[in-house]
């Protein structure tokens, strides 16, 4: 049995200065604070603030190699250091999340559905063969509560205000061939953010076409993965040259999404009138499951009295409703903007008028803010305290 004991133990704390745990774990953190306060005393006014550009004092990572993730760190938010042949730089290998922490009328912060993102992670691991995609989501989102702790004075105060939170995976596998990687990098940065719409609503115009792609069945376009993104660069450069804020994305006929957000119509059912929720389905693989768009989901099905449908519209359908006055409003929904409203859609050089904002764009807009920042009750493990 001592033989037996010292082998065991030799696998689970092989040589080497770091232990090592099979899945994330919360329980061997570490903790280095930032000594250096000049880059919270130097932060933008959070009137001032823009997207993404202010990062917070400190970030989390948790190494994955010899077959294991290793302990998990809180350290001072720095540059990272990977080799130039890392498989994330040259072949996508990488995926992201995004969500966000809010302070409350109590100064209390509170997490979205975290687990939610934590399992979507997961997913968009697993699609891209990464290792180690079956850690432990619980875990995971109790590192990120003691990150929030350590960096709580950057969220900050008010409704609309909240903390950027990007958890990152990387490939880290050193080598040029083309293979799944064996060493990743899991990180998570922060970034505090103002209101999306800091003087109110501002519905968008889009341009819609079926000459360029986000996503078909069989590919990625159900997980978040950074390869999704990278290609709509120049649809979207083309969307806004023309004067439209975004690109509807259509496969052949079918409205798939709106930019990187989900997209939901309400339209009038034509032979009895019904407003009904409308957003394609995820049964497919090509869009993404959005948290939003699960919330808004569960609101529509048992706070309104919407029909709600989970079906790919066609843009012909659109114009068709927009022509018979059955088209009632459309908005765009995602973790950075909540919900956006549509007034226009152009295609093939035609405009399609949308009432904006229409009443189910901004219910959905409150009853998901008011969650968020706890002021109303949302169904149970919505609203998470930290």
């Amino acid at each position: 049995f001592r033989f037996i004991a010292m082998f065991l133990s030799r696998l689970i704390r092989p040589r080497g200065r770091r232990v090592l745990s099979i899945g994330i774990s919360s329980s061997s953190l570490t903790i280095q604070h930032q000594s250096d306060n000049s880059r919270f005393e130097s932060r933008p006014a959070k009137e001032d603030l823009t997207f993404g550009t202010t990062l917070s004092d400190h970030m989390l990572t948790v190494e994955y190699q010899n077959g294991a993730w290793q302990d998990a760190s809180i350290l001072p938010c720095q540059n990272l250091s990977i080799s130039p042949a890392a498989s994330s730089l040259h072949y996508g290998l990488q995926c992201f999340e995004g969500m966000k922490a809010y302070k409350d009328e109590e100064s209390k912060i509170r997490l979205f559905r975290p687990n939610m993102n934590m399992k979507r992670l997961q997913k968009s691991m697993e699609r891209l063969q990464m290792p180690g995609h079956d850690f432990d989501a619980n875990e995971l989102t109790s590192l990120l509560k003691e990150l929030l702790k350590v960096d709580k004075r950057w969220v900050p105060d008010g409704d609309g205000y909240s903390l950027y939170i990007r958890p990152t995976v990387i490939a880290t596998h050193p080598y040029l061939g083309l293979a799944a990687p064996t060493q990743l990098l899991l990180y998570i940065i922060t970034s505090p953010v103002g209101p999306y719409y800091p003087t109110g609503f501002k519905p968008i115009a889009l341009w819609a076409s079926n000459k360029f792609l986000r996503a078909w069945p069989g590919g990625t376009g159900g997980n978040k993965v950074g390869g999704n993104y990278a290609p709509t660069m120049k649809p979207q450069a083309y969307a806004v040259e023309k004067g439209y804020s975004q690109v509807l994305w259509l496969f052949n006929d079918e409205v798939t999404e709106v930019g990187s957000m989900n997209v939901f119509f309400v339209m009038k059912d034509e032979k009895n009138g019904v407003e009904t929720l409308v957003t394609p389905p995820l049964d497919r693989g090509d869009i993404l499951p959005g948290v939003t768009r699960d919330s808004i989901l569960q609101l529509a099905r048992t706070r309104t009295s919407l029909r709600v449908e989970e079906r790919f519209p066609t843009i012909s359908e659109l114009i068709d409703a927009s022509k018979e006055g059955r088209l009632v409003e459309a908005f765009g929904a995602g973790t950075a903007a909540v919900v956006t409203p549509i007034e226009k859609i152009h295609f093939e050089g035609k405009d399609i008028n949308i009432n904006a904002t229409g009443k189910w764009t901004q219910k959905f807009w409150d009853d998901l803010t008011r969650i968020q920042y706890g002021h109303q009750d949302g169904p149970e493990g919505w609203s998470i305290k930290v």
